[in-house]
């Protein structure tokens, strides 16, 4: 009875060593990973505000691109008001499906002098992060 409980004691605190663990790695991914996706939705915003839509179109994900030619995301981007500046207000990584994802909540100032808070959706592709959905 007493061997019992033991092993029975050991499995627990091993699960439960496990369970701490990979809790542990998954935070240090999601860490990790919020610098980049900043890193990247402010080069795509800084592109943007400055008119440089190629470079801006390059950072956009595979599947933004599949819907977006890079001449008509060069006319939404350059359509009335533009996009004067921005603010990141927050930027937050989680994991789904154990892939990690991103959201950028950003205050976009457009050259009307109006304001609008927009969340980029930011996902790793290829080895890096690229802005994906529709951004603003």
């Amino acid at each position: 009875m007493r061997t019992g409980l033991a092993v029975a004691g050991a499995a627990v605190a091993l699960c439960c060593v496990g369970v701490a663990g990979l809790g542990a790695w998954n935070l240090q991914l999601v860490t990790q990973a919020a610098a980049p996706v900043r890193q990247t939705a402010e080069g795509f915003l800084r592109e943007v505000t400055a008119g440089d839509t190629g470079s801006a179109y390059e950072r956009l994900c595979a599947d933004a691109r599949t819907r977006w030619s890079e001449i008509g995301f060069t006319s939404w981007v350059r359509t009335p008001p533009v996009v004067r500046d921005y603010e990141i207000m927050d930027v937050s990584v989680a994991t789904r499906g154990g892939r990690p994802h991103g959201k950028v909540t950003v205050l976009l100032t457009r050259d009307s002098g109006s304001t609008e808070q927009r969340d980029l959706s930011v996902v790793r592709e290829d080895g890096g992060w690229r802005v994906c959905g529709d951004p603003y």
